[in-house]
Parts: structure tokens; sequence; C-alpha cells
């Protein structure tokens, strides 16, 4: 058997074996693993934010922060814009 095949092969089972783990993950915990900061209970208690947040945080550049009341910037991943709309 050649080498090229039995690297795709490999490469078919490691993809199928990722596939699988997903998929029991998303039947035994009914959801879909929650990565985001914005929406992960977890990451808030711990206290871990989006690294654009903590930028401007230590900068002092923007109000970035969980309690600002500036639009576009609520203190999650997705409204912290890079680009300071």
């Amino acid at each position: 058997m050649p080498t090229w095949a039995i690297v795709l092969l490999c490469s078919a089972a490691a993809v199928g074996l990722f596939v699988l783990g997903m998929s029991l993950t998303l039947m035994i915990k009914g959801h879909h693993i929650d990565s985001e900061i914005s929406t992960n209970k977890n990451m808030q208690r711990l206290g871990i934010k989006c690294a654009v947040q903590e930028t401007r945080e230590a900068d002092g550049s923007a109000e970035c922060s969980d309690t600002a009341a500036l639009p576009g910037c609520t203190g999650n991943c997705g409204a912290c814009d890079i680009e300071h709309r």
C-alpha cells in the first residue's frame, strides 16, 4: 500500500473520530460546546474577558467594561469591535 494512501486513511480516521466525539458530546450534553466568551457562564465566572476588551481597558482608550453604557461595547467579544466604531 502506498504511503499517500496510508496518510489519507489515517487523516480520514482522525476526522471521523473527531466528528464522532463531537456528536457524542452533543447527544450526551444536549447542546453544542459553548466556547464564546460572551455566552459561556463559566468563563464569565472566572473573569475571562475578550482580548479587545482587555486591551482597551489597559490602554484606557475606550470605556469598554462590563458596565459601560457605550453602545457597541457591552463587555462581550462580539460587541467589542476592533475598528472603534
